[in-house]
């Protein structure tokens, strides 16, 4: 049995119907930020939003009152989320089957089979054309759950069905094979969301708007010889605004400065590398990094420190008041002292998204003064707590 609905049948000739859910997850307990992350992209492509994000959940669910599949990827790259790891367009709630009725073991696979069906018959994905009806086809798969107590709960029911369901798919065309060396990396995801054992959202995902992990969770080993969890952060966000370009923008030779290093979590991750990093912080650094033959400790405020001559990169967590660490870093790139620079925000417990806008504002508005041409993002990361990262990035 499957609840709520899909978009109704359309004429062959016509063009497929469009999704009508925007399901993006985020950090539990921003889901204000998140539903205004989609509202600003909801102004940009001239719709209204109906939002449902109750506190904790995880995750948020947009209703646009005109859903164009054209200006919407349009409106996320004009506003770029913050707060949103990552979304898909597609449809939901469904009910798999009725809890209050169903005795023993359901089978889920089967409706879910006829959900599949009926999204790449009737939905069509953003930013993917259709040649013909029901040709949709998915590079991956994507069981998914919301990242609280209660998601976690039914990672074991996804688990178990992700093969039967996989191959179900598989066989209908619906999933390119696993082992195929021409899947592409421009084809869409299929996201099936289990709001609990017996609900689901389903839909799409293409990039640079659905994340290439699950739920947008990274999976990146904590290292044995750093000094601190802190140093995920860093990781995270090198594998997050550097992608494919890591290997050109951050290598040995390069020197950095890293303001705030104590204990040395983010000065490891350069090290490491092969970076030369001047560790600027008034306190120790701890465990094998102190003695890193990469790394030089300054005991200085890193407020205020500036390097002899323009480095590669710096790299910031210190913990501060966010609108100050935006002015520092608008400083150091437009006045050429760093090439880019990682860094992080520490958020107020209140009006977190307008303190956001505010530190982008003021890194934009040091940089706009140069004439020069530079790359803005920022990103709550799954790493991060109550806090921001950063990337900025002078081009040419």
């Amino acid at each position: 049995m499957l609840g709520g609905s899909l978009t109704g049948p359309v004429d062959s000739a016509a063009r497929p119907m469009i999704p009508t859910r925007i399901v993006a997850y985020c950090r539990a307990g921003f889901e204000p930020e998140a539903a205004a992350d989609l509202g600003r992209a909801a102004t940009i492509a001239g719709t209204e939003l109906a939002i449902d994000a109750p506190t904790g959940r995880g995750y948020v669910v947009a209703t646009p009152a005109v859903f164009d599949s054209q200006r919407w990827p349009r409106a996320l790259v004009e506003a770029p989320p913050v707060f949103v790891r990552s979304l898909f367009f597609g449809t939901g709630q469904h009910m798999l089957f009725d809890a209050a009725r169903t005795r023993g073991r359901p089978d889920r696979v089967a409706p879910l089979i006829e959900l599949v069906d009926l999204f790449r018959r009737d939905c069509a994905i953003p930013g993917l054309p259709h040649s013909s009806r029901g040709r949709a086809r998915f590079a991956v798969l994507r069981l998914e759950t919301p990242d609280t107590n209660d998601g976690k709960a039914v990672s074991g029911l996804c688990r178990s069905i992700e093969a039967p369901f996989a191959q179900a798919l598989r066989e209908r065309g619906a999933l390119a094979d696993s082992s195929a060396d021409d899947k592409r990396s421009d084809e869409p995801a299929l996201h099936v969301l289990f709001a609990d054992g017996a609900t689901v959202y389903a839909g799409a995902s293409l990039p640079p708007w659905g994340s290439h992990w699950a739920m947008g969770i990274p999976r990146i080993r904590m290292p044995r010889e750093a000094p601190s969890r802190s140093t995920l952060k860093l990781a995270e966000a090198i594998v997050t605004f550097l992608g494919d370009r890591e290997g050109e923008l951050l290598h040995a030779g390069m020197r950095a400065v890293d303001l705030g290093a104590a204990p040395g979590g983010w000065t490891w991750q350069l090290a490491y590398r092969g970076l030369m990093v001047v560790a600027v912080d008034n306190g120790p650094l701890k465990g094998e990094v102190a003695d890193d033959a990469h790394v030089t400790h300054i005991r200085v405020d890193g407020l205020t420190y500036l390097p002899r001559k323009p480095v590669d990169w710096m790299i910031c967590d210190i913990v501060e008041q966010p609108s100050r660490i935006a002015a520092l870093v608008g400083r150091w790139i437009a006045e050429g002292h760093a090439r880019r620079c990682i860094f992080n925000l520490k958020l107020p417990m209140k009006k977190r998204y307008d303190e956001v806008l505010r530190c982008q504002s003021l890194i934009v508005g040091a940089l706009a003064r140069t004439r020069g041409k530079f790359d803005l993002q920022l990103r709550q990361l799954y790493h991060d707590r109550e806090e921001v990262t950063g990337f900025v990035e002078r081009i040419g």
